[in-house]
């Protein structure tokens, strides 16, 4: 009997497979397997499956301090989070973004909040907003600069780019389409009439992130809209 598209088949090729890479693990390319020993960070509702002894909450409303409160209060759309404890396999995935693996080694780097899936809770992490930028843009926007020792798990529609910046020469991206950033940089925002008029579309297509100095900035091939969430 054939076997193609069998169920056997089907099964052996999607099945879950220990790759022995740690921690983290991309269990395929849109599927990051966590190894749970303890706790991880994760945005809140990316959990697709488990197996194991393990609890999620929500973050806690004064967990890191009235600071961090007050901001995300500001932001209207902070950066919702879960923890999860305990041991075994954790499964989280983002509408079938593409996952990047950062290991971070006493760096620090700003990611969009909405493409952060998962950190190590032994990283140091702030929410930043981009005041001048909220009115412009649908859902306004803000980020999260994570600084320290350990993985983050960053999300993109389809590849990621990363652009070089150098000194002298900025990098311009659309605030819709930027992922992250090196934690040294400190992006302005520009608007352009002329590229406003040329596409002929909202007016937040207008505004620009100009990125000087020396770093790098990643992209993705998709505009995305965002839309103000109740946390």
């Amino acid at each position: 009997m054939e076997q193609r598209y069998s169920i056997d088949e089907f099964i052996n090729q999607t099945k879950q497979e220990d790759k022995g890479q740690g921690y983290f693990e991309l269990e395929t390319p849109r599927m990051l397997e966590v190894n749970l020993q303890g706790q991880v960070w994760a945005k809140a509702g990316a959990m697709v499956s488990y197996r194991g002894q393990i609890k999620f909450e929500r973050e806690g409303v004064l967990e890191h301090g009235i600071g961090k409160l007050f901001k995300k209060a500001l932001s209207g759309e902070g950066t919702s989070l879960m923890k999860a404890n305990g041991n075994g396999k954790l499964y989280l995935a983002d509408q079938g973004k593409k996952i990047s693996i950062l290991k971070l080694q006493g760096e620090s780097i700003y990611v969009n909040g909405n493409d952060l899936l998962a950190f190590d809770p032994s990283l140091e992490w702030d929410i930043k907003m981009m005041r001048k930028v909220a009115g412009m843009l649908s859902g306004g926007l803000f980020n999260v600069r994570i600084e320290g020792t350990g993985l983050v798990a960053i999300t993109s529609h389809y590849e990621p780019l990363t652009l070089l910046v150098n000194p002298g020469q900025p990098v311009y991206t659309d605030p819709n389409a930027t992922v992250a950033w090196s934690g040294n940089l400190q992006p302005e925002f520009v608007t352009d009439v002329s590229l406003k008029t040329f596409l002929g579309r909202g007016s937040g297509e207008s505004v620009q992130m100009k990125f000087e100095g020396e770093g790098f900035v990643v992209v993705q091939p998709f505009e995305e809209v965002y839309f103000s969430q109740q946390s």
